[in-house]
């Protein structure tokens, strides 16, 4: 009689232990990939290559000779206002160089947030 009540508890409790651990298989490697998971990649630059950047083009800037044609001139700026750009949004400084257009408004715009990011910390040379 023993014999026959432990052949019904096999035929009934194992298919349900089977059932329940297959249903929980999922979860399981879910959790297996989360712990596995990286971090996510950094979605900008780092803010080291950003002011190297900045160092770099602001030399160009420096150095343009008298006879430099002009869209030289201005695309460099432009690239310069784009590493500015870059580096305020990393550092976490407000700016307003999309606010002005080319000429004196702009450039006293740049000075001043370049004069914010060296407090900042970010030496830009």
């Amino acid at each position: 009689m023993a014999g026959n009540v432990l052949i019904y508890l096999g035929v009934v409790v194992t298919p349900t232990l089977l059932f329940a651990a297959v249903s929980e298989v999922p979860r399981v490697v879910a959790a297996i990939r989360a712990r596995r998971a990286r971090a996510p990649a950094p979605t900008h630059l780092p803010v080291e290559r950003i002011a190297e950047d900045l160092r770099r083009v602001r030399r160009t800037l420096v150095t343009f000779e008298p006879g430099t044609p002009l869209v030289r001139r201005r695309a460099t700026t432009a690239a310069y206002d784009a590493l500015l750009d870059q580096a305020c949004r990393s550092v976490g400084v407000a700016h307003h160089l999309d606010d002005f257009g080319e000429g004196f408004e702009r450039d006293i715009e740049r000075l001043r947030t370049e004069q914010a990011l060296r407090e900042a910390g970010l030496a830009l040379g």
